[in-house]
């Protein structure tokens, strides 16, 4: 067995998931009631329903991510698929990056699903109630590709917990908890080095930022203002993220292959 065909397998299992289909039934019912809510905001609909249509995109991709991250590896070995498919020629890190360039490409066909979505039903609302500032379309997309390069990176960290446990609650909640630490990790650490942090001590201080650099910096990738106002984006600043998404990628996706050839396996 070959890299590309155990992405092609993992492809496979997760687009014929139940659990997926639910969830992707729920992207679909939310999308739709975007032009329902944002029609509640007579002056300002355009910028309501992408507001609206990125945040429902933002939500199912962290769902997604956080799901298929945590249940990647852990599922494979309590189901002992491991043990056959890992006596092929196919090594055990071969195995953890196909999962994840399978799941990958999930993401990336559901975002790109999700963004075309969005336009029709944001042309529809629009149209309804126009607007004269024009639509950033262009912004609108990079956003919708950076929310990609976001969870992406979030659904390697859950592998990562993935090839450490046993169980599916741990990779979960400790995914959950890095997002939510490095969504707030860039307010935190403005706050610290500001006039405000002068009172903190000093070890505290130095802590704060340490984990402000170790933690992934969520934030970096939204751009949902930018979309929604119609703002000048700096693609410099785009590729910086694209380039952090792909290191931190990386290095996160390497510790978990490197954890997977040191575990045990039924």
């Amino acid at each position: 067995m070959t890299l590309i065909n155990q992405v092609t397998l993992t492809l496979r299992s997760v687009l014929s998931d139940r659990i997926l289909h639910a969830i992707c039934g729920v992207a679909v019912l939310l999308v739709v009631l975007v032009p329902v809510f944002s029609s509640f905001s007579m002056r300002q609909v355009q910028e309501s329903s992408i507001g609206l249509a990125l945040s429902a995109s933002s939500l199912v991709l962290l769902v997604l991510a956080t799901q298929l991250g945590a249940s990647s590896v852990f599922r494979e070995v309590d189901r002992r698929y491991t043990s056959s498919v890992l006596t092929l020629p196919l090594s055990r890190g071969e195995f953890v990056a196909g999962r994840f360039l399978g799941l990958s490409l999930f993401l990336l066909l559901t975002t790109i699903i999700l963004a075309c979505g969005s336009a029709l039903v944001i042309l529809y609302a629009t149209s309804t109630y126009p607007s004269a500032r024009p639509i950033a379309w262009l912004t609108l997309f990079l956003a919708f590709g950076t929310d990609l390069l976001k969870y992406i990176l979030l659904m390697a960290i859950a592998m990562f917990f993935s090839t450490l446990s046993t169980s599916f609650t741990l990779p979960f909640f400790c995914t959950l908890a890095v997002y939510l630490a490095g969504s707030a990790s860039q307010e935190v650490f403005e706050y610290i080095t500001g006039s405000l942090g002068d009172q903190m001590p000093a070890m505290l201080r130095t802590l704060t930022e340490l984990t402000y650099y170790l933690l992934p910096n969520f934030s970096s990738f939204d751009l949902h203002v930018q979309a929604v106002y119609g703002l000048d984006v700096n693609l410099g600043d785009v590729a910086l993220s694209l380039l952090y998404a792909v290191v931190y990628t990386s290095i996160v996706l390497w510790a978990a292959i490197v954890c997977f050839k040191r575990r045990e396996l039924p």
